[in-house]
């Protein structure tokens, strides 16, 4: 595998990197952003994946959400990658924002012609994190993930089925009982078919109610989120979160929506929670 530096830029004492790779999982290139805080440079330092939202790239992260300066003080890896495959085109793939490109839902597709590219579930918990110890400064046995509406539900899902992988978890508005919100609904129907039973798997309120979850999850939302009735609808995963004896950190605040002023804002919340349990 040739990993490509598409371009390095020096910040907060560290260094953010931005690659491309042609990827195994959805067989067509594939690009993810860096972190390096000023540690990496002489040890190995724990890592924290983002998973960002519907329409966004491995840029919008790194670039809004202010995240380098509290990495760089706790000595955390930061790695964000692409929301879907971009090269690997398909009729109809960006004739909606919500589904196809740049919004490939952090799932397995076994629908065609989905599933012969968007396999991005398997990206992030199985390639990316091959790539991002090949890097070299990682410490693979602290691993935390985190993420944003779309990728908050991924960030829960990966961290629910995976939770030897995955330490710590949080997530900004999620998406997280998909099954049952309107976008969940088309992407779960167009990616892996009108079975619903196998997009439980997929879905983090079913995954949570299953399984306890054995470490605190910090959920942030924003009260004037315009998704946050129709399309999020919190409650639902709060009540499963209570059935199944996990323990959730759900905070309301008032004000604010659901773009990256409210999620920077609140990000130096999240980093440290992450660093609570990954850096011991």
């Amino acid at each position: 595998m040739t990993l490509n530096l598409i371009s390095e830029h020096a910040s907060y004492g560290g260094w953010v990197r931005f690659y491309s790779h042609e990827s195994r999982e959805c067989r067509s290139e594939m690009r993810f952003s860096v972190y390096l805080p000023p540690r990496a440079e002489k040890e190995k330092v724990p890592v924290l994946y983002y998973l960002a939202g519907l329409t966004c790239t491995e840029e919008t992260f790194i670039m809004k959400a202010g995240a380098q300066r509290v990495a760089a003080e706790l000595g955390m890896m930061l790695v964000a990658p692409d929301t879907s495959p971009r090269k690997a085109r398909f009729p109809g793939d960006d004739a909606s924002w919500d589904f196809g490109v740049a919004a490939g839902f952090y799932v397995d597709a076994t629908q065609e012609p989905w599933s012969q590219n968007y396999r991005m579930y398997s990206y992030v918990t199985r390639e990316l994190p091959e790539i991002v110890q090949s890097l070299g400064p990682a410490r693979m046995d602290r691993q935390g993930i985190f993420g944003h509406s779309m990728g908050g539900h991924g960030a829960l899902v990966c961290a629910f089925r995976n939770p030897q992988q995955f330490l710590s978890v949080s997530a900004f508005a999620p998406i997280s009982s998909p099954s049952q919100v309107p976008w969940g609904i088309k992407a779960f129907s167009g990616y892996l078919g009108e079975d619903r039973n196998a997009w439980k798997q997929y879905d983090a309120s079913e995954l949570i109610r299953a399984q306890r979850y054995a470490r605190p999850i910090l959920i942030d939302q924003g009260s004037r989120d315009k998704f946050l009735e129709e399309q999020l609808k919190p409650d639902l995963f709060a009540d499963a979160v209570r059935e199944s004896g996990s323990e959730l950190h759900f905070r309301m605040h008032p004000g604010y929506d659901h773009g990256y002023y409210f999620i920077a804002t609140f990000m130096e919340d999240h980093l440290r929670h992450h660093g609570r349990q990954l850096l011991t």
